[in-house]
Order: structure tokens, then C-alpha cells, then sequence
């Protein structure tokens, strides 16, 4: 069945035959997705009291295990937002008594977010609920197909550069001057 993006396809094939618009099938349709999805997600969230990337940095806290604690540098590497989003979201979760932020001893200058046992136990609430909006989402792909296309997906992250941040055992460390 001809879906938007197809019908897209055959007005270009027409108009402009000389081109090859066969990346629009792939791109055209990512776009599409994500806003269907953003929008099914962004509802799941809504019902918590949560926006995407509110969702996201509590979750990033709660997915780095006990204390629960990054600087927000790490929670921009880890988590799906921008630095700039990263903080304006922390000033929003911290008024709401979800995060915590406190100097960093050992960084005089950072400062160390903390989620507050509120702020786990929304995240845990909300949490089932996302992922029971995401198997939702998917169901129209048996496992197989779900593992393909995340495989997929995946290489094509990574051949634009997209990369998992380094663990701390991956970073390089600082060298110590030589006396």
C-alpha cells in the first residue's frame, strides 16, 4: 500500500526524473516516524508531569546507578540532550525537588547532580509506562524485524559519527608532569 512518502517519490520521479530521490524513501520516512513517535512518547511523559528531555536526565540519574550522581557534563555525554538543555532542565527538575545540585569536591568549579528519592520514584513510575508506549509503538515488527532494523539503524549512527560516550575506564587519563 502506497504510503505519503511513496506519493512524494512519484511527484519528484515526475517533475524531476534526472534526479535520483531514492534517499527520501529512507530519510523521508525517519522523519515522519520520529514525529509520530515524539508525539506518542511526548503524551506518556505529559502524563507524569514530563517532557522528553526532563524524562531523560532523571533518567540518565537513575540509570548510572547508586549515588545517582553525574557532574552535567557527563549527563550531556550520556543523556540525549543538548548542554543547553541540560541546563535549563536541571534548573526546572531542581524547583521541583527531583534533582539536587551541590559543589563538586573535587572539582572546586562543577558541581554534582543528584536525583532526589522524588525524583527516582517519578522516573520509576513513569518509566514502565515509556517503555509500554514504545512496545506499543513497535508492534507492527515481529522480533526479528525489530532486531534488523535496530542493527540497521545502528550502522548507519555510526557511520555519521555518532559514538557512545567513553566509559571511565576508556578515557584517556591526564599526564602527570615529569619532575
Amino acid at each position: 500500500m502506497p504510503d505519503h512518502v511513496d506519493r512524494i517519490l512519484e511527484q519528484w520521479a515526475a517533475e524531476r526524473p534526472d534526479l535520483d530521490v531514492s534517499p527520501m524513501a529512507v530519510i523521508g520516512r525517519l522523519t515522519r516516524l520520529t514525529r509520530l513517535i515524539e508525539a506518542e512518547l511526548g503524551r506518556t511523559f505529559a502524563a507524569h508531569g514530563l517532557d522528553r528531555a526532563s524524562f531523560d536526565v532523571l533518567a540518565t540519574l537513575r540509570r548510572s546507578g547508586p549515588p545517582h550522581r553525574l557532574t552535567p557534563a557527563e549527563l550531556t555525554r550520556t543523556a540525549m540532550v543538548t548542554s543547553g538543555a541540560v541546563t535549563q532542565r536541571l534548573d526546572r527538575l531542581e524547583s521541583r525537588g527531583l534533582v539536587t545540585r551541590a559543589p563538586n569536591a573535587a572539582d572546586g568549579r562543577g558541581v554534582l547532580v543528584t536525583l532526589t528519592p522524588e525524583g527516582r520514584a517519578l522516573v520509576d513510575s513513569a518509566l514502565p509506562d515509556h517503555v509500554a508506549t514504545e512496545h506499543r509503538l513497535l508492534a507492527a515488527l515481529g522480533e526479528p524485524d525489530r532486531t534488523a532494523l535496530a542493527e540497521t539503524l545502528r550502522t548507519l549512527l555510526e557511520s555519521l559519527g555518532d559514538a557512545p560516550p567513553p566509559t571511565p575506564a576508556e578515557r584517556p587519563r591526564a599526564k602527570r608532569p615529569e619532575s
